[in-house]
């Protein structure tokens, strides 16, 4: 672990530090930087994939629509959204312009693997026993390879250093649904797979 990421100790620290991160060339055109939020010692740590417009414009994470869509899953599921640290795994936001809009663009592999560094830091300080990732970006970041989040969603999983990942789809997933009843379908899906992480917690309490 090189010396200056053992001299990141605690949160304000690790966020004063992201923001003057250049690692990636996304800090160039993104408002500012967006780092995790949550309890020191949450037990349980929630990865999306990349700040969105909102929390682009706002320096928070997950207070846009798909903020929305997982306070609402967590409450189902029985999750108090303060208990939770929430973040992503790259910190800027990617977008390409239309127009006076900014849409989203897929972080790269490049991008994700040099936002890792980050992730690393804030998984050091949390101490969650569970990761939930949001998305096949999280999940490569996460695991530190591609794997289609179909194959692990919904069920608790070992990382190679012993943590616990648990996988399921992002709420922007749900929010982009065409139809009402498959929103509703995916939202019963989602809620389910968290419930799966709150039976993991208490087993493990």
């Amino acid at each position: 672990m090189a010396a200056e990421t053992v001299a990141i100790r605690s949160l304000k620290a690790l966020r004063a530090a992201e923001a003057a991160c250049t690692r990636c060339p996304l800090y160039r055109n993104a408002t500012q930087v967006v780092p995790g939020e949550g309890p020191a010692r949450a037990r349980v740590m929630m990865v999306g994939e990349q700040p969105g417009d909102h929390e682009d414009r706002q320096g928070h994470p997950f207070v846009g629509p798909a903020g929305g869509m997982l306070a609402k899953a967590l409450a189902a599921a029985g999750i108090d959204r303060d208990d939770v640290f929430v973040t992503n795994a790259v910190k800027h936001f990617k977008f390409e312009r239309r127009g006076k809009r900014r849409l989203h663009k897929k972080p790269n592999a490049a991008e994700i693997d040099r936002c890792h560094w980050w992730f690393d830091i804030e998984r050091r300080l949390v101490k969650p026993e569970l990761i939930v990732a949001l998305g096949a970006t999280a999940v490569r970041s996460i695991a530190g390879k591609p794997i289609a989040v179909g194959k692990v969603r919904g069920r608790v999983t070992m990382l190679a250093d012993g943590g616990r990942m648990l996988a399921t789809i992002h709420p922007s997933a749900i929010l982009r649904a065409p139809e009402e009843e498959a929103r509703h379908a995916l939202f019963r899906q989602f809620v389910a797979d968290l419930k799966v992480g709150v039976r993991a917690l208490a087993k493990a309490a």
